[in-house]
This record gives C-alpha cells, sequence and structure tokens, in this order.
C-alpha cells in the first residue's frame, strides 16, 4: 500500500462555561442567550433519534445544540437569536421526507443539520431545495448526493446541498488499500441494500479489485435481517480472507458474531455506520475493523475542546461518531448566517443568501478543516481505521487516501 500522507488540520477552541444540563432530552429547544436579541432564527436537525440507529442521531443533535448555546451566548449575530429545532426521521426516508416538510414550512428555519443516512438525504435534499434551505450533512457518504447518478461525469444536483465528511468514494478505497497493505488478498462483499452501504461495498470492491485483490463472493441481505446463516454459508465455502460490510451497526454486529460462531474466522470490515460502541456490543469482536471519516477525536486540540464542552453541557447521551461533525456542520450554518442575516428582516428572506454564503466558508472546526468544493462536498479526505481489540475501538491508521 502507497504510504498515507498525515495532513490534519485543527486549532484549539475556547470552552464556554454552559450552564445547561440535560439537554439531550428536548426535541425543541431555545438554547443560549442571544444578547438581547429581538428576532429568531432556527436550525433544523433532522435525525434518527428513536430506533436502532438513535446513539449517532442524539450524538448530532446534541452537538448542533451545544454551537448554537455557544453562538448564542457570544452574540455573535447581533439582533439575532438562534433556536434549536430537532425532527426524528427514524432513519426512514418518508418520515425524514415528512420531517422536512415540517422544517419548511416553518418560515423561522433557514438551515438544517442532517441526515444521517444517505437513503433519507435522497428524500429530504428536494423537499429543503424547493424551499431554499440549506442543508449540511455530518454523515451522509453516498457520493451520488453531491455528483448525481453519473460519477464519471459529475453534476451537482442540488445547489442548497452540502456536508462536512467525505465520502464512500473515498472510504472505499482507503479500505480497500488498507486490506491489501496487510496482506488481505481474497476478500467477500456483503450490503444491506441501502444506498449507503450498496454505494460503499460497491466503491471497496472496485478499489480492491484495482489493487490486484479477488472478490470471491458478493452477497446481500435485507435491512431487517437478523439470521445470516444463508449468506455466511455462501461466503464461507468461497474462502475469503475478510468480509467487507456495506451497512451499518444494527446487523453487522450479529453478521460478525453469526459468522465466527459459524467458523468463518475472518475479520469484518465495514465503514463509518459500523463505528460505534454499539457494534461491539451486538456481537464485533476483536480484529473487527472500520473506516471512519476525519481523525480521532482525541488527536485534535480542536476536538479536545469540543469534548470538554459538551461533557460541561451535561448531555446525557455521548457524542457518538457523528458528534463532533455535527458540530462543525452547525458552526458553518452559523459562519453563513453572519453574513445572511446581517441585513435581513427575516428569516426566510434570508435563506438563499445563506446557501450562497455557506460555498464561501472557511474555518478551522473541532474535525480540522471546514470547507466546502464546487459540489459542496468536503474539502478534507482525512479518514482513519479502527480495530476492535480487547473489546474496544482502537485506532489503527490516520491519512488521506493515495
Amino acid at each position: 500500500m502507497k504510504t498515507q500522507s498525515f495532513k490534519l488540520a485543527g486549532v484549539a477552541l475556547v470552552v464556554a462555561s454552559l450552564a445547561f444540563t440535560g439537554c439531550g432530552s428536548r426535541t425543541e429547544a431555545s438554547t443560549g442567550g442571544g444578547g438581547g436579541a429581538t428576532k429568531v432564527a432556527k436550525i433544523g436537525v433532522i435525525v434518527p433519534l428513536s430506533g436502532g440507529l438513535s446513539a449517532m442521531g442524539l450524538g448530532i443533535r446534541n452537538s448542533v445544540e451545544l454551537a448554537i448555546h455557544e453562538a448564542n451566548d457570544k452574540n455573535v449575530i447581533p439582533g439575532w437569536k438562534l433556536e434549536l429545532d430537532a425532527q426524528d426521521d427514524e432513519a426512514k426516508p418518508d418520515v425524514g421526507k415528512n420531517a422536512a416538510t415540517k422544517l419548511a414550512s416553518d418560515d423561522a428555519v433557514v438551515g438544517v443539520v442532517g441526515t444521517l443516512n444517505s437513503s433519507v438525504a435522497q428524500s429530504v435534499i428536494p423537499v429543503l431545495d424547493a424551499a431554499k434551505i440549506v442543508q449540511v450533512s455530518p454523515a451522509n457518504t453516498n457520493p451520488a448526493l453531491t455528483k448525481g447518478s453519473d460519477l464519471a461525469n459529475p453534476k451537482r444536483p442540488n445547489a442548497n446541498y452540502f456536508r462536512v465528511c467525505t465520502t464512500d468514494a473515498v472510504q472505499g478505497p482507503f479500505a480497500a488499500q488498507y486490506l491489501l497493505g496487510t496482506g488481505i488478498k481474497k476478500v467477500a462483499t456483503v450490503h444491506d441494500k441501502k444506498s449507503y452501504g450498496q454505494g460503499l461495498a460497491e466503491a471497496f470492491a472496485e478499489a480492491f479489485k484495482a489493487g490486484g485483490g479477488t472478490v470471491v463472493a458478493a452477497e446481500t441481505i435485507n435491512p431487517d435481517d437478523s439470521d445470516f446463516s444463508a449468506v455466511i454459508t455462501k461466503v464461507k465455502a468461497a474462502g475469503p480472507e475478510a468480509l467487507y460490510y456495506g451497512g451499518e451497526y444494527p446487523q453487522a454486529g450479529p453478521l460478525s458474531k453469526q459468522m465466527k460462531a459459524a467458523g468463518l474466522n475472518v475479520p469484518l470490515m465495514g465503514g463509518d455506520g459500523i463505528y460505534d460502541a454499539n457494534f461491539i456490543k451486538l456481537g464485533g469482536t476483536d480484529g473487527d475493523l472500520a473506516t471512519s471519516v476525519g481523525a480521532p477525536v482525541e488527536t485534535l486540540a480542536s476536538a479536545k475542546a469540543f469534548v470538554e464542552a459538551y461533557k460541561a453541557a451535561g448531555f446525557p447521551d455521548g457524542f457518538s461518531a457523528y458528534g463532533a461533525y455535527g458540530y462543525d456542520a452547525a458552526n458553518a450554518i452559523i459562519a453563513a448566517l453572519k453574513t445572511s442575516l446581517a441585513s435581513a428582516t427575516d428569516a426566510k428572506s434570508a435563506r438563499q443568501a445563506t446557501i450562497d454564503a455557506i460555498g464561501k466558508v472557511s474555518f478551522d472546526g473541532a474535525t480540522g478543516k471546514v470547507g466546502f468544493d464546487e459540489f459542496g462536498d468536503s474539502v478534507s479526505r482525512v479518514l482513519t481505521v479502527y480495530k476492535v481489540t480487547g473489546g474496544a475501538w482502537k485506532a489503527e491508521k490516520t491519512g488521506e487516501l493515495q
């Protein structure tokens, strides 16, 4: 494998003294002071706040509230108070679409952080685009969301959509390079047929084969499956040295457990959708691997400040894999609002100006450099491979795709 380059950006943030506690339990909140503001602008959040992926969704929701609270305390937009309106999409496209419709109908909503799932984003983005509401995702990784279905001839589908995380077009090949570099030459792939899982598995397989590896089996499961014996039997017969899974931890954990029990004692590797403590609780074992966007939180001074502020806020839930990205997504919207709300008479009239302003945003955030290219994708391409070691995720390698 080619040598990885290490280009990690980050500057320390001032940790605000926070007096609010138990904030994670609210779905709609007025956060922070606002410095005697007379006008209100809302930042919406659309993520799963219930169900199997709620750990990630709540981490995002809480982190957005933290960013809003800090902005109000510092009076970063004179004359305006920011408020949070968080909606539960249950990780379902139709529920997400309804949440987007609800937020779009509120004239005070000027930006949205979300979604977690790329499949939900496909339903949400057009609704918010029609209302001229900027959307910044902390977690969507499907390349088609920003470049269209023909990736060989990319064309941006929606000018309102941005993301602060890197995409599967980078994450899949990064994982492939890592496995090839460890000497693994034969893999099987399994995905859950959803936009995120399928796109990730396909990007991985293409890069793995291009690097000289062989995909000995390519199987699928359904998103609600719990018994994976049939797929495991097929994969085991093909003799892979690793199994690459495209999907999320509710299925990945049990899949790992069942394959080991069936005698398929090879590592399961996946993307950021399995990088959560719940993967291990559900059956992930030592030796399993995951890639996730960015550098480990604890390695960045700016992320350390975010962690301290998050703890000081007293949220009942952890920030999980995407909290820092939710924080940066919210701060990207807030940075744009400094421009768009400066002379606005009401929030709705500032929607298009916010879209225009966010494309020019550039700052050092909790996760590193925050900025966007011409497609709305993050300018950062940093990724990390994690391994389950001693029953916990441990960072193995951080770098950029080469």
